[in-house]
């Protein structure tokens, strides 16, 4: 006689659990509503608790797309926040994390004094002496707050980028102030040799090239969008045309960002048009928490920029 074959669960589980703009759990005196919909946009659960997570158990298990789930949290007076897809199986017990920050975020860069930011991104004080570079950082972090909190956030996410020499920030050697720093990108000058970098890393399927780079970057020859989360990744476009002499050494202008879609029809149908049409930038407040979400979702260290949400 055969052996009996072990039963094979016929539903899922999934916990969900909800942090806040510090990258702890959500602890706000307010109720969090949950909602769980499938892949075939049917809604499992909706639910509204005082508590940062919620186990949801006896999902169905299609065995087809309708497991890749909806995952979603809400609380008064923050915005919305959720994972899609999460694939769930009767096999494995999934977790999601997730972060909801008010609706009029703050940023609090109480970790990212000049003293502290000089060291770790040294490239902003080269070229200038101590004090010139000290008013423009405070001067960003007064007036500019944004542009401040993307500089972390796309400087951030470079680290945490692998090549095969090195990570991208360490191939930057000066900012360049003048072009300014915004709240969706900025200019540096950066080693040639970061472009081969680059290269090599598409070929280990890190990046992918960007058609046109000019006409979202003009003046651009060159673009790779980095490909390991659904969203929040960085972007490298280079001007290899406009170079700068530094100490006997030729550097080329770089220009970084972070877009909220990796798909490129999703980026320029829902985050470049919109902006076109109403003179918006990307937000860094809504990057921040994508990136969060995906690096936790995709087992990575923390993307965790010197600086809280709150």
């Amino acid at each position: 006689m055969a052996p009996k074959e072990d039963s094979i669960p016929t539903t899922s589980q999934v916990t969900i659990n909800v942090y806040d703009g510090t990258r702890n759990p959500f602890s706000a005196a307010t109720n969090i509503l949950y909602t769980i919909l499938d892949g075939n946009q049917k809604q499992h659960l909706r639910k509204e608790v005082r508590a940062a997570s919620l186990q949801a158990t006896g999902l169905p298990f299609f065995d087809n797309y309708g497991d890749n789930y909806c995952v979603l949290a809400y609380a008064q007076r923050f915005q919305q926040a959720g994972f899609v897809p999460v694939k769930l199986s009767p096999r494995q017990p999934v977790a999601v994390d997730l972060m909801l920050i008010p609706k009029d975020p703050q940023f609090n860069f109480a970790d990212a004094p000049w003293d502290v930011i000089k060291v770790k991104l040294p490239f902003l004080a080269s070229g200038i002496d101590d004090a010139t570079g000290r008013d423009r950082y405070e001067m960003l972090m007064e007036d500019k707050p944004k542009a401040l909190a993307a500089l972390l956030n796309i400087t951030t996410a470079m680290s945490q980028i692998f090549l095969p020499a090195g990570t991208p920030l360490e191939y930057i050697k000066q900012a360049i102030w003048d072009e300014s720093i915004e709240q969706d990108r900025f200019f540096a000058w950066c080693d040639p040799k970061l472009v081969d970098q680059v290269r090599a890393a598409t070929a280990q399927g890190v990046f992918a090239p960007e058609v046109a780079p000019g006409i979202f970057h003009p003046g651009a020859t060159a673009s790779w969008k980095q490909v390991q989360f659904g969203e929040a990744n960085v972007q490298l476009t280079f001007h290899e045309n406009d170079k700068l002499e530094i100490d006997g050494q030729s550097y080329i202008k770089l220009e970084p960002d972070i877009d909220y879609y990796k798909d490129p029809l999703a980026h320029t149908v829902l985050e470049v048009l919109p902006h076109a049409i109403t003179g918006g930038l990307t937000n860094p407040a809504v990057v921040y928490v994508l990136r969060w979400i995906a690096g936790r979702r995709a087992g990575v260290p923390e993307f965790s920029p010197p600086y809280v949400i709150i």
